[in-house]
């Protein structure tokens, strides 16, 4: 007969596999992300708290409007947020605030804070993305720092989850 397992033993063996798997979701899964700034204002907020979708984002790539995190080309340490607007083979060209995507309008309703002002056209290459802040004049995005490798994005932000009342789908 088998003696049983000392309780020290079981709290130790499950706390091992709680963290195992907090950090198997954490690298691969899901992450949380706090928005730190004003660029995407009205849709973020400084301080608001994401969830940022991993696995999906590999696996469906990115599309048009979502909003992803993305390690900063500026300042290495820091993860970023900015929206979607370009992806590979796309022209992007901005008219008087106006967003056009191999020249069609690009509609864009959570735009709120606009300035009239010209961009580009900028062909967006293979394993590359451009991407602006919903807060225009406010916004250190692919209009300065030229297009995001694709290898720098985190993944897709899908959820503000913090603080309650701004809680819902992005």
């Amino acid at each position: 007969m088998r003696r049983p397992r000392p309780a020290w033993l079981e709290v130790l063996q499950t706390l091992v596999l709680a963290l195992v798997l907090a950090f198997l979701i954490r690298t691969f899964v899901l992450e949380s992300f706090q928005v730190s700034g004003y660029s995407m204002m009205p849709t973020l907020h400084n301080n608001d708290r994401v969830l940022v979708d991993k696995l999906l984002y590999q696996i469906e790539g990115p599309r048009t409007g979502e909003v992803i995190v993305f390690r900063s080309p500026v300042v290495q340490s820091e993860d970023w947020i900015k929206r979607v607007i370009g992806l590979p083979g796309q022209t992007v060209k901005i008219v008087a605030g106006q967003v056009y995507i191999n020249g069609r309008l690009y509609k864009e309703p959570f735009i709120k804070f606009n300035y009239k002002y010209n961009y580009g056209p900028v062909h967006v290459t293979k394993g590359h993305l451009f991407v602006l802040g919903d807060n225009r004049p406010n916004s250190y995005d692919s209009r300065y720092f030229g297009l995001l490798s694709e290898s720098r994005v985190r993944g897709d932000a899908f959820v503000i989850w913090w603080p309650p009342k701004d809680m819902g789908g992005l």
